[in-house]
């Protein structure tokens, strides 16, 4: 099992960027695809990005493509999100979440780890 906490979060302006953090820790972290949702007030969680065990395959909602990057450094047990160009929309909680398929899922279900989330707050 591996245990998840996010950092990184905070109150930005639109335009601004924010880099997330996913620290893991317990059983390998390399073993895990992970991915990062979010969850907005009134709405249901959402996919943001996924990346795969050995960080050769990313993916990426239509609304994060080209403007957020995953990221993944195995030796330092941390998952990243690299947020560009923030929108008042991006406004959510944000949980990083971890998988043991061998592929990369959008689906939260794919996902038995999760994190406590960490809050994004982005002011128009």
């Amino acid at each position: 099992q591996v245990q998840l906490v996010e950092s990184g979060g905070g109150l930005v302006q639109a335009g601004d960027s924010l880099r997330l953090s996913c620290a893991a820790s317990g059983r390998a972290f390399g073993i895990y695809a992970m991915g990062w949702f979010r969850q907005a007030p009134g709405k249901e969680r959402e996919f943001v990005a996924a990346i795969s065990r050995g960080d050769s395959n990313t993916r990426y909602a239509d609304s994060a493509a080209g403007r957020f990057t995953i990221s993944r450094d195995n030796a330092k047990n941390t998952l990243y999100l690299q947020m560009n160009s923030l929108k008042a929309e991006d406004t959510a909680v944000y949980y990083c979440a971890a998988s043991n398929l061998l592929f990369t899922t959008p689906s939260a279900s794919g996902y038995p780890y999760w994190g406590q989330g960490t809050q994004v707050t982005v002011s128009s």
